[in-house]
């Protein structure tokens, strides 16, 4: 467990910066909003209006491409040489991928032999090398530090790193210019980039943040009842881009900045992901439909003070061919 003092390592200015590296390479996502979500949103007679910023539109489809081109930037000429190499279940897979073939760079992915098929696809469409490993935290991070000695490539860290941070933080930044006077943004939070990123914007523009996390994945829930870092185990989630445990970068900044973790079960993930596709013709992802089902929340509508909420949908990458309603 992390000490409960433990200090932030990134600021606002970091995102700022970031965002002037992105600047032409990540596309500025639209806003999207729908009459029926607001109305569904309004039901207490408090109207309330629900943005969504489309990070499922942002090059390799999810808000990942953000950080990983930041950080890689950031890489010494020297270092870069070598190449990168990240471990992913898939969108940061794919983002670090994308990244590096912009910069010339070679990248080694390390992915669990679970990893979804349209995600390893992916991968290999954007020119990097597919390291398989077991579907566990311990075995990604020994069989990247295998092929960091092997090649003397680069880490980029999926979340916890200070540059990553900065740069999926961008997003915010975007959603606050784009869209005025929110009350509130939330986003979903595996390993926390996302949403410490989303906090640091939000912080400067007294804006609150809430983490929307899955019920079976719920270590920053708990790591923020108890003020400390507590390690994820054995999570299960059909959003499969919140497995992953926080980092010493991140919890700190969660731990501040970040208003509440709200969790939600797997049946309502999977309703909400449904009602949004059908309702707004976009294509999200379990992980973004878990920031919609915390939109659309008791703890959230009955807080009357949050009237215009903002939600970053961190991705598209479904796998289309089996999604979770198919069978019914």
């Amino acid at each position: 467990m992390m000490e409960p003092t433990s200090p932030i390592t990134v600021r606002f200015a970091d995102v700022v910066a970031a965002a002037g590296r992105l600047a032409g390479k990540a596309h500025r996502t639209p806003v999207l909003t729908n009459r029926s979500i607001n109305e569904r949103a309004s039901r207490d007679v408090t109207p309330r209006e629900i943005f969504f910023k489309c990070e499922n539109l942002q090059r390799v489809g999810a808000f990942k491409f953000r950080g990983a081109f930041n950080a890689i930037s950031l890489i010494p000429a020297d270092d870069l040489r070598h190449g990168v190499v990240t471990h992913s279940s898939g969108n940061h897979a794919q983002a670090v991928a994308a990244a590096a073939a912009l910069h010339g760079a070679a990248a080694w992915i390390v992915m669990p032999r679970t990893a979804l098929p349209v995600k390893r696809q992916a991968v290999a469409g954007y020119g990097a090398t597919i390291i398989d490993c077991e579907p566990t935290l311990a075995d990604r991070e020994k069989t990247a530090r295998r092929i960091q000695d092997e090649t003397g490539a680069t880490l980029v860290h999926p979340f916890d790193d200070p540059y990553v941070i900065a740069g999926q933080g961008t997003a915010a930044l975007e959603f606050v210019e784009q869209v005025r006077g929110l009350d509130l943004i939330i986003a979903p939070i595996g390993g926390g980039g996302l949403v410490s990123g989303t906090a640091l914007v939000a912080r400067h523009h007294n804006i609150d943040v809430i983490g929307a996390e899955p019920a079976g994945a719920d270590d920053a829930a708990r790591s923020k009842a108890a003020g400390q870092l507590i390690e994820q185990t054995s999570p299960q989630t059909i959003a499969d881009g919140l497995l992953t445990s926080l980092g010493g970068h991140t919890w700190p900044i969660i731990r501040d900045l970040v208003r509440e973790i709200i969790t939600v079960e797997d049946s309502v993930t999977i309703e909400l992901m449904r009602f949004f596709i059908e309702r707004t013709k976009h294509v999200i992802e379990p992980s973004s439909a878990v920031a919609v089902a915390t939109a659309l929340s008791d703890q959230v509508l009955f807080n009357n003070r949050w009237r215009r909420i903002g939600v970053i949908l961190s991705g598209g990458n479904a796998n289309i061919a089996s999604l979770p309603w198919s069978d019914s």
